[in-house]
Parts: C-alpha cells; structure tokens; sequence
C-alpha cells in the first residue's frame, strides 16, 4: 500500500489514515506559523487510497495548483502543490521508501509571471506559461538557495497585497521579515534575484515615505552596499525622493557608491547611466548640504567629503 506525505519546505511529513488538520493552531496535525493561515485552516483525508482536501472555512482559502478549493474538496494526486497562506505544500505518493530516498524537490521558475511552481505542473497555474528562468539563484531545487528564493518571493507578494489593500501596518510588518531574510542569505553569500531585490527596495521606499522614516531607504541603500548591486532606475528614483526629505541618507548614498567603484565590478552602458545618476543625486545632495549646514556639512553637523 502506498504511503502520502506533505513536502513543505524542508521537511516531510507522512500523512496518516484518516484525518490530518492544518493551521496555524498548536492543536493541527501540521502547524504553520503565518498570519494569513486561520487556527484551523483545512484538513486532508485520507480513506483507502484516496486523500481529499477540503477548506475549512478559513478567510484566505486554500488552492491546488493555483485553483481555489469549493465546496467539499478535491481528490489529490501526486505532486499537487497546496497554498496556504503564503505557504507553499507538495503533495507526494510514495511508494517505497529508500534510505537513500531524495527528500528534495523541484521547482521551475515562470519565465512569464515570474512565479515559482512544481515542475510536476508541467506549466504555470498562475498564468499557464510553460517558459522557465534558467537561473542559479532560482534553480527551483528545494535547499538554501531555491528555497530562500521562492520563501522571499512568497512574502513579496503578502507585503504587495497589503500594501494594495492599504494595510500599511501589515505590510512593513511582512516586508520586515522579507528584509531579515534577504539579510540572512546575503550573510551566506546566496545570490538574491536582481528582480526580487527591486520589488523589496521599492515596497520599504513607498513605505518609509508614508511613515515618515529614514530607516527603511537607509536599510535599501545598505543592502544594495552589501550585495554590491546596482539600484534598478525606478528604486533610484525612490532612493532620490527619500533623499531629498532625509538629506542625512547621502552618507549611505556615497558607501553605495564606493562598493560599485570596485574594479572587480563590471557595468553594461545602461548600468553606466544608473551610475551617473548616482553620482547627479550625491551631488545635489552635496548642495543641499552645504547651503543647509555650510559647504560639506550634512544635517548632523558631520563633514562629508567627495568620494573618488
């Protein structure tokens, strides 16, 4: 008789006979720990060799493949993929256990949508897309760095859909666990999608302008030192706005700079507008100083000098 399990993220969980809750309550089978995943969010049955899974009531519902769940449920099959929340489950039928059994999975990677999906799909159920990102950071193997990437994704799309809904307070609350992770993997040297780093930098940009705060444009130009990455045009932008309510960012503005000046890096002619851009904002930034605070002060009375 074969045996179920429920791959998320790197663990495994078998599926025993009968029924198994999930949710974010203590009491379920399996516990997610996600503000959008209700105490008792859905259960999974399994009579014989049949699962079902059903929706219990939960306020953000739960899909299969991408499609929500209606009334009674749906029979699984191997390799649907379960979204809770934000979270992300395999379905897998298992029908002999090795010891040296893969406990690993893989993703594609949507060239279309950009979202992450089973390869068991065999297209995207978010957009139908059968073309796939070939890229290192975004493997789609489940591990440190295809996982990282697809969790990072999947807390892109709650920060933008509270931010949608207007819900500020939720969404610095995610994108602040988005961030600590983008953290986390830079620590590790991990590579972070160029895309993903962008759509982070201008969520904290849009929602440190409407708190009235430097910290998150400051935190956009610090990771963007760290990484030794260059600021997309539109998070540029955002970087210049932010700039000129919060002058005092300029000094992150001239470490960003002297991390690109490295000789190591190299820039296409595009990149090199971005730079020069870089360079227009540091400039200005340097005027505003000096006819605020006298020529190279900035607004806590610190001297700043040119960066070659």
């Amino acid at each position: 008789m074969a045996r179920y399990r429920l791959r998320f993220l790197l663990q495994e969980f078998d599926i025993p006979r009968g029924e198994t809750l999930l949710g974010r309550s203590a009491e379920c089978h399996v516990t997610i720990e996600d503000p959008l995943v209700s105490r008792t969010h859905a259960r999974i049955n399994l009579d014989g060799e049949e699962a079902t899974i059903s929706d219990l009531g939960s306020r953000n519902g739960v899909k299969v493949n991408g499609a929500p769940i209606k009334g009674d449920g749906i029979t699984l099959k191997d390799g649907d993929r379960i979204r809770i929340g934000t979270q992300e489950l395999v379905f897998c039928r298992v029908e002999m256990v090795s010891a040296r059994a893969r406990t690993t999975g893989f993703l594609k990677h949507c060239g279309k949508c950009h979202l992450p999906y089973a390869q068991e799909a065999g297209s995207c159920p978010n957009c139908g897309g059968t073309e796939q990102v070939d890229e290192d950071t975004l493997s789609g193997r489940f591990g440190s760095g295809g996982q990282g990437a697809w969790s990072v994704q999947l807390l892109i799309e709650v920060v933008e859909r509270a931010l949608a809904g207007d819900r500020l307070d939720e969404a610095e609350r995610m994108l602040r666990r988005t961030m600590a992770l983008i953290e986390e993997r830079a620590a590790m040297r991990e590579g972070i999608d160029p895309r993903q780093l962008s759509t982070v930098s201008e969520a904290a940009l849009t929602i440190g302008d409407k708190k009235a705060t430097r910290e998150l444009a400051a935190w956009v130009l610090t990771i963007h030192r760290v990484l030794v990455a260059l600021p997309s045009p539109t998070t540029l932008a955002g970087i210049g706005r932010e700039i000129a309510t919060h002058p005092d960012l300029v000094g992150e503005l001239d470490g960003l700079a002297t991390a690109l000046a490295s000789p190591e890096k190299t820039f296409s002619e595009d990149d090199a507008k971005v730079l020069a851009s870089i360079e227009g904002l540091r400039a200005a930034a340097g005027s505003g100083a000096s006819v605020q605070g006298g020529a190279g002060a900035s607004s806590d009375g610190k001297t700043r000098t040119a960066l070659s």
